[in-house]
């Protein structure tokens, strides 16, 4: 007899995926959140709103790309939720908005609900400490297209900001100063690139090289650092022209995409020492300089763009907040580039 469950869907495994990941995703909750009894739609009071002269929401989407695939080698699925939290809620932080709510899709080969159990509760706590709530979501089963222990994630999240109040390349001056913030690692982007170094190197996840104390494969899973309520932070301060942050293209092509054609960013190698991960990466994969820079985000997650006066209270601020900051260079007449010196 032909059915559903024949064909590799098993809506019961589902339903008992919910049933688990429900106690984790009341932790991402915010006063605003309605609930929907169908549980087909998130809902979101917009009377929260009415508090904004002329509130202008921001969206953004994204996921977390191949390191999905080094978390089904490694059987680790509470981090990669995490991952995209960053991934999505960080790029509304670039414009100063608040982050309000978040949805999330997962599509897998087989439905293991300890596993999606794991993947959405990691989203939760993303969205705890992003300070945003997880409004909903979809998991859906592949059966035929993806092997039963493949996966892959992705999700949408909606802020606000003031429409006076908000950043961009339009209020960046010569003269401004440029401050990063410490990534975590890799985060989530240029995992093609590790994934093709483990496969032509003598690195394996289970490998242990000196410079890092611990498994490669453990350190390729760190979960991305999440910026969203310490770019709140500063942006409070009303001292910040512009963030970037620093995703796929790696410093540069990010921070460009924050300036005015007006000016350049000169930032300094020297301001920082890119993390062990990072030069056991290229020494054992034989990448060009040139390469790590336009891939990877060397050390730096997000960049903020600050009043020259601002800036030393800025990294008191950050470093109050638990976030390794420095002076990364400083904005001056120039074409739009930023120029890594």
């Amino acid at each position: 007899m032909t059915s559903y469950e024949a064909a590799g869907v098993d809506i019961a495994a589902g339903e008992r995926a919910v049933e688990l990941m429900k106690s984790r995703v009341a932790r991402a909750r915010r006063p605003e959140v309605v609930d929907d009894a169908s549980g087909f739609a998130g809902l979101f009071d917009a009377s929260a709103l009415l508090r904004y002269k002329r509130p202008l929401l921001a969206t953004s989407t994204d996921g977390v790309g191949t390191k999905v695939d080094l978390a089904r080698r490694l059987g680790v699925y509470d981090t990669v939720g995490h991952d995209l939290v960053g991934m999505v809620i960080d790029d509304l932080a670039v414009c100063g908005a608040e982050p309000l709510f978040m949805t999330d899709y997962i599509a897998c080969g087989k439905v293991v609900p300890e596993r999606i159990a794991d993947i959405v509760g990691g989203i939760a706590d993303g969205c705890a400490l992003a300070g945003c709530a997880l409004v909903g979501g979809e998991t859906a089963e592949h059966p035929g297209l993806l092997e039963a222990d493949e996966f892959d994630i992705a999700g949408a999240g909606t802020g606000v900001v003031e429409a006076g109040e908000l950043l961009g390349p339009e209020r960046v001056r010569p003269g401004d100063a440029v401050i990063a913030m410490a990534s975590s690692g890799i985060h989530s982007n240029g995992y093609s690139l590790v994934r093709h170094i483990l496969a032509t190197s003598d690195l394996t996840l289970e490998s242990q090289p000196a410079e890092l104390g611990r498994p490669l494969g453990e350190e390729l899973l760190t979960p991305t650092r999440i910026y969203a309520q310490d770019c709140l932070a500063l942006t409070r301060t009303g001292d910040v022209r512009a963030f970037a942050h620093i995703t796929g293209g790696g410093l540069a092509a990010n921070l460009a995409r924050s300036l005015p054609p007006t000016v350049d960013a000169v930032l300094r190698r020297s301001s920082w020492e890119v993390p062990a991960v990072f030069r056991v990466l290229q020494g054992h994969g034989d990448v060009p300089q040139a390469e790590m820079d336009k891939t990877f985000n060397l050390g730096v997650g997000m960049a903020a763009i600050v009043a020259p006066e601002a800036a030393d209270e800025a990294l008191r601020l950050l470093a109050s907040r638990g976030v390794p900051a420095w002076n990364l260079g400083e904005i001056t007449e120039g074409t739009g580039r930023a120029v890594l010196a």
